[in-house]
């Protein structure tokens, strides 16, 4: 059953749901969904007026990109240009939280809205059967940040795309919390390497391994894909981090053997982390303690990516 918040209705995943959003998205209306990283807030990439409304609802910037969403390899090849590189990586981590940027394809649909005027585009083949389902009953590449203000912290669940879109968008479909739980890695073939604008859930040592290619860092800073703002994901307070002792005015997020009052995870597992970080950062935006402070985290594998969206919320 639906439940009404303001305007914005929430539906449980169920194939009547997946044929309202499909509804919703066919008449130019931008609709929540999960993914496997975090919800996403998806319209029709084709669609100028409908990728605007993504914009308006989320107060973005017109000039940061939006990933688009596609329900596999061939799809993706009649929106972008593959070479033998980008190939093996799709073969290797799609569907999944990899998003490969392409230069555009010369007769490719999307509209230059949700490219930001590049002549490049950000694509995906997500893995989650909500966004599966949707992109095939919508029948159309879905443009698909995530599902919250502009800046704000990235949602993991239904809630938490109400907290700062509710009555700003038509429906949104909940089928729990998201298991990635940050944002898909982004990564592009330039000069011979693999290049991550953005890090993820697949690490520099993953795209390595698939790709015979050095990996890099992002050089620059030139905006070529989402999540590349130096200012993201805040949660409205100060933030600190790399904290071992916490004080009385702190929202403590803890890991590891740093115990606070939301712990990432008690065993230091960065899997498990991730998948809470974001749902962390809501607690405590919504927590009556004015500062938020995190424990250290360590930087390697999924620690990278984890380390990215806290630098970007604390600045």
């Amino acid at each position: 059953m639906a439940q009404a918040s303001n305007s914005t209705l929430v539906r449980a995943f169920d194939r009547a749901a997946i044929a309202e959003a499909a509804a919703a998205i066919a008449a130019g209306q931008p609709v929540a969904v999960p993914t496997e990283t975090v919800y996403g807030l998806a319209a029709d990439a084709r669609n100028a007026e409908a990728v605007a409304r993504i914009y308006a609802a989320k107060g973005r910037p017109d000039f940061n990109p939006l990933i688009v969403h596609v329900p596999d390899l061939a799809a993706a090849e009649r929106l972008g240009v593959f070479g033998e590189v980008e190939r093996a990586l799709a073969a290797r981590f799609w569907p999944g939280p990899l998003t490969l940027v392409v230069a555009r394809t010369p007769d490719c649909p999307v509209a230059s809205v949700a490219t930001a005027g590049l002549d490049t585009i950000a694509l995906r083949v997500p893995g989650h059967r909500a966004m599966q389902a949707l992109l095939t009953a919508s029948r159309a590449p879905l443009a698909a940040p995530s599902a919250n203000a502009s800046g704000k912290v990235s949602p993991t669940k239904a809630a938490h795309v109400l907290a700062s879109l509710d009555g700003r968008i038509v429906l949104v479909i909940d089928d729990g919390p998201t298991t990635a739980g940050v944002e898909s890695t982004i990564a592009r073939v330039k000069d011979g390497a693999v290049e991550i604008l953005r890090p993820g859930p697949v690490t520099a040592e993953m795209l390595c391994e698939a790709s015979w290619l050095a990996v890099t860092g992002v050089k620059g800073s030139e905006i070529v894909a989402p999540g590349m703002l130096a200012s993201h994901y805040a949660p409205g307070k100060p933030v600190r981090l790399g904290v071992t002792a916490f004080a009385e005015d702190e929202f403590a997020i803890g890991f590891g053997a740093v115990a606070g009052d939301y712990d990432l995870s008690a065993a230091g597992d960065l899997t498990e982390a991730a998948a809470r970080l974001f749902d962390a950062l809501h607690a405590g935006a919504a927590s009556a303690k004015p500062k938020i402070a995190v424990a250290a985290i360590p930087v390697e594998g999924l620690g990278a990516a984890i380390n990215d969206r806290l630098a970007r919320a604390a600045v």
